[in-house]
């Protein structure tokens, strides 16, 4: 497997590739949701490359760019098991050299929800996502479900920019308790872990309910409130899959997402109903 640190070295390994080329971007501290992505890419295409690199521009001020873990070492090796060609390990400067100050501004899709808690993070995830697909040139990208709002802006701004990477969404891959993999799990205890499972708890009971007909927004999200309202609940919403636009009547189709605090950790999580995230595009 190549460990590529420069932007040039990556260019040179894409050039090497003949083939279509599966691609994984991540922060690092890689976990079974990672690899669920990694071995769809490799099993998919001639090879497959991931990145790590965690992105200062989609972090705040205030959150947790110093915090979050990083496990250089144990994520290659994890790549590296999984059959990765490459890995993609770019330092901040070659991602953002002196003088660089231009930005790719995502449209209305992320003006909610995530967009509004979290001032400025889709506008980072949208720069540095443009910037990784113009180095590695990949035909397809892997993004997984959990992070919804951002699979759908990266597909719009593939579409709209007219990148030529199709970007694929996969499910969100959970513990047997339910919780949703997420590197910031390890920020939890054990006592907030459990409290934690409350958020699925919440999204399957409104899922159960839209599979027995259910279908008004407000009561899809109350059902959630329901379950986790120990907890520091951001948000819940129950949104137009595609546009994600709030929904005020019944529809055939919809997101449930939510966002918490639990300790330390700021959790993201959702469900999709009436349709799968691979008809999404």
């Amino acid at each position: 497997m190549d460990v590529l640190r420069r932007v040039a070295d990556a260019r040179a390994f894409r050039a090497s590739v003949p083939g279509s080329l599966g691609f994984v971007p991540t922060l690092g501290a890689l976990h079974a949701g990672h690899g669920s992505l990694v071995e769809r890419a490799v099993r998919e295409r001639a090879a497959a490359i991931a990145s790590l690199f965690v992105n200062p521009t989609q972090f705040g001020p205030g959150e947790d760019l110093a915090a979050y873990p990083r496990r250089e070492a144990e994520d290659l090796a994890f790549l590296e098991r999984l059959g990765c060609s490459a890995v993609f390990v770019p330092s901040v400067e070659e991602m953002y050299p002196p003088g660089d100050d231009t930005r790719v501004q995502p449209g209305a899709i992320a003006a909610r929800l995530e967009g509004a808690a979290r001032p400025g993070h889709l506008t980072g995830v949208a720069t540095v996502v443009t910037k990784l697909f113009a180095v590695v040139r990949p035909d397809v990208a892997y993004f997984g479900q959990k992070d919804f709002q951002q699979l759908r802006v990266v597909q719009a701004l593939a579409h709209d920019l007219r990148l030529g990477v199709r970007v694929v969404g996969c499910p969100t891959v959970r513990d047997e308790d339910g919780l949703a993999l997420s590197s910031r799990n390890a920020y939890l205890s054990a006592d907030e872990r459990r409290a934690a499972l409350a958020l699925p708890r919440g999204l399957f009971a409104a899922r159960a309910d839209w599979e027995r007909g259910e279908r008004d927004p407000k009561r899809l999200a109350d059902r959630v409130r329901q379950h986790a309202a120990a907890l520091a609940l951001e948000y819940v919403s129950v949104a137009d899959p595609l546009t994600l636009a709030e929904l005020t009547r019944a529809a055939e189709r919809a997101v449930i997402s939510l966002a918490a605090r639990v300790g330390r950790a700021r959790l993201i999580d959702n469900v999709l109903l009436g349709m799968d995230v691979s008809e999404l595009v």
